[in-house]
């Protein structure tokens, strides 16, 4: 079962429990995704439904810190329950164990020596672990070990 197919059976389970939270989220994910289809024209991947659903959790995510930021519980724990929701179709991120060493074995495999060729090193590690890595600690990482 694909991973839109998923979402959408998902939507049906949650509309039938009268689950308005969970139907209101995935309706908006089910949005997204129709929107990037008639962008590309065409049906999208399980690889484009993840990185659709990857842009929605990161909106969530800087929303949450906006929402504290400006002291509204009130929307921080409605915009943390929407998170909860579509990170369950997100894949397990990597631990910061597993990505150093992702990080260590991609700068081995592409002969990285400088932060020149920290661009080549961040495609690799996300392109080979789309969905799994959060790119902005990927980043540090690259950077640290690079710059050492």
């Amino acid at each position: 079962m694909s991973l839109f197919q998923r979402i959408e059976k998902d939507f049906v389970a949650a509309f039938k429990a009268k689950r308005t939270e969970e139907v209101a989220v995935l309706r908006m994910l089910k949005a997204a995704i129709k929107n990037k289809e008639v962008d590309v024209r065409r049906a999208l991947s399980d690889a484009e439904v993840l990185e659709v659903v990857a842009k929605q959790v990161k909106q969530r995510q800087e929303s949450i810190e906006q929402f504290r930021t400006a002291g509204r519980t009130d929307l921080v724990d409605a915009e943390e329950r929407e998170l909860r929701i579509l990170q369950a179709y997100l894949p397990q991120p990597l631990t910061e164990a597993e990505l150093a060493a992702v990080v260590e074995e991609t700068i081995q495999a592409t002969g990285a020596t400088s932060m020149k060729d920290m661009g080549r090193v961040m495609q690799a590690i996300l392109s080979a672990h789309a969905g799994r890595v959060d790119g902005k600690v990927a980043s540090a990482l690259v950077r640290a070990r690079l710059s050492a």
